[in-house]
Order: C-alpha cells, then structure tokens, then sequence
C-alpha cells in the first residue's frame, strides 16, 4: 500500500513542478486549431503550447521506479514486472504515436497532422505487439497479463475465444479508446479529468485484486491476475501524474496534453482493462468517451444519409458549446458524467465479488 500512495505522490508532484518548466520550453510549439465557426473555446488557444501530454507520461515512469524503490525496502529486490513493462510500454507507445503528430502539426503549422492511417498502423503494431506479449509470456505460476477468456469482473469460464482473438480484441481496445480520448480532448482539462476518473478506479479494481489476489488467498472469490500490486501502482502514479497536470490545464489552460497525451491515455486505459481481466467493463467505466465517440459516429452517419445533423456540432461537448453552454460548465458537468460510468463499472465489479463470496 505505501508503494501505490507513495508512486501517487511523487507522480502529482511531479507533474505539479514541471509542467511550468514545460510550458515556458513549449512555449513555441502550439498547433493551428480550426475555428471556422467561431466557437468560444477555441479562441485564444492559438497560441497554446501543446504535446503536455509529455510530462505526465514522465511523471507516470518515474513514480513506477520510486514506487519499486519502495517496494525494494521489504522485498530487496528492484525488478520490474511484466505488466509493469506491458502498460508502461502502452502509453509511451501509444504516446510516442501522438507526438509524431503533434511535432507534424508545429512543423509544418497545419492542424492535419499524422495522416489518420498512419496513427491506426502505430496503433494496431503498439497492440498487437504488447497483447501478444501480453497473452503468450507466462510468470512461474502459469499467469498470464491478459487473459483468453473474456471478462467482466472476472474470467467467464464458458467465453474461452482463444489467444490470438483475445489479441485481435485488445488491437481494437486500444485503437478505440485511444481515439475515443482524442475525441474528447475538445476543451481545456475535460479529457485529462475524465481519464483521472476511469484511472482511480482501476486503481481501487487492482489492489482489491491484490488484497485477494489467488497467489495468496484460498478463498473462493479470488482473482487469477497478473502482478496486480503494479497494475494498482500505475493506476494511481496516472492518476495522481493527471491531477498535477490538471492544475495548469483547467480553463483556462496554460498548456494541452496534445495528442501525445490523449493516445497515450487511451492505450493505457484499454491495458488496464486487459490487466485486471474486466475487459467487458471498459466500455462502461469509459461510458463518457464512449458518448461522445457515438456522437461522432452519429453525425457523420445520420449527415451522408440523410443530410440531416442530429447535433449542432460534434463531438458532443461542442454541440452544448454551440447550445450556449460556457467551457468550465460543461467540462464539470462531463466529469460528474465520467465519475458516474466509472462509479457503475467499480459497483458491478465488487458486486460480482459479493456474489462469489456468498454475501
């Protein structure tokens, strides 16, 4: 526990002390925003640095290393996990993606960017890559960190799909969390916020795993997971890396997290699901992302069929903007949204619990 509260510290104070320095050294590399139809939010961003989303990716890294520097204290070893390594190496893979766009999208001062088919080729090659390592690398104990079987609080023992679906599956995770984030990473701290929201929770799902972990636990409800003890770890390093940077980015925002920051997120969300075996419950626990990208998906479907735009503007958060609702109104009332997706995701998870343990 000292290691999770400890490496949730050192990331938020991390990220509290550096982002300013980050700001002043990205001073010049702020993207073009389009704002052909005046919207409030955008004006003034211009000259917004961007790519912040570097800064809790550091953050996160170096809050895992002084988390294992305490666990070393009881262990006296300093060994990374091999989920440690899966879901470290997601948001800095899928991160990496974002700041090759990003870095385009200074250079050569056009909001286009990475072409899309570019990012969906470094997000399937991130996925695949890790999942397979993910699914085909066992610890002593036979443990895998992901699991063929599909999940919601845990295995369903009769939806066994097989490794190289369940590696298919977790592409497809990643590819559409990662731009379900940089969907909603429309206004200043709302996707940062909302991601701390589903962070904290798989947070609390992996150390109750820990706590009743089937490595050391005979009781009947235990979870068959994977160095849960470091999933918890990360959770609360993002999380607390996330708050820290929250503080220079809420409206309004001295600096974006960019799509470094975003992609990077989602790939580390749709990890964790992977990690904790509750890969069903992703879509719930990111029931904010998931609105706003079907907002997306509706306008465009409902505009090339019928000509007809259900909303004012997507995504969604921009539909409200145009609807008259101030920036800081809609990013507090999507957070409340998010806390209660996630607030619904944990509530199945321990009620499952409950069930198994006879409760």
């Amino acid at each position: 526990m000292a290691a999770v509260l400890i490496g949730a510290f050192s990331a938020f104070a991390l990220a509290l002390t550096v982002t300013p320095f980050a700001i002043r050294l990205l001073r010049r590399a702020h993207q073009p925003i389009r704002n052909e139809l005046g919207l409030a939010s955008n004006e003034g961003k211009q000259r917004t640095p961007t790519m912040g989303g570097i800064v809790f990716i550091g953050a996160t890294v170096v809050a895992y290393a002084v988390g294992h520097l305490v666990m070393m204290a009881s262990t006296g070893s300093f060994r990374p996990t091999m989920t440690g390594l899966v879901l470290l190496g997601l948001f800095v893979g899928g991160g990496f993606i974002g700041l090759l766009d990003d870095v385009l999208k200074v250079v050569k001062r056009h909001p286009g960017g990475l072409a899309g088919r570019y990012k969906i080729v470094g997000q399937i090659s991130v996925g695949a890559g890790l999942g397979a390592l993910a699914l085909y690398v066992p610890n002593a104990h036979g443990y895998t960190v992901g699991s063929q079987y599909l999940s919601l609080a845990r295995e369903l023992p009769w939806a066994d799909i097989g490794k190289i679906a369940t590696v298919a599956l977790f592409v497809l995770m990643v590819v559409a969390t990662s731009n379900a984030v940089n969907l909603t990473d429309g206004l200043d701290g709302l996707a940062g916020g909302s991601a701390a929201a589903v962070s904290s929770v798989f947070m609390l799902i992996a150390f109750w795993q820990y706590r009743h972990w089937c490595g050391n636990s005979g009781e009947l409800a235990c979870y068959p997971v994977r160095d849960p003890l470091d999933v918890a770890l990360i959770a609360a390093a993002v999380t607390g890396a996330l708050i820290g940077f929250l503080w220079w980015n809420t409206s309004p925002a001295q600096i974006i997290m960019g799509d470094v920051g975003s992609l990077g997120l989602g790939s580390l969300l749709a990890g964790f699901a992977l990690a904790t075996h509750t890969i069903l419950l992703l879509p719930i626990m990111c029931g904010l992302f998931v609105l706003v990208t079907m907002s997306r998906v509706i306008q465009y479907v409902s505009y090339k069929t019928t000509g007809v735009r259900v909303f004012r503007m997507s995504p969604l958060h921009h539909h409200f903007e145009m609807a008259g609702w101030s920036e800081v109104t809609i990013v507090v009332r999507f957070w409340m949204l998010s806390a209660v997706a996630a607030a619904l995701g944990i509530g199945l998870f321990f009620a499952d619990y409950l069930q198994y343990a006879g409760w």
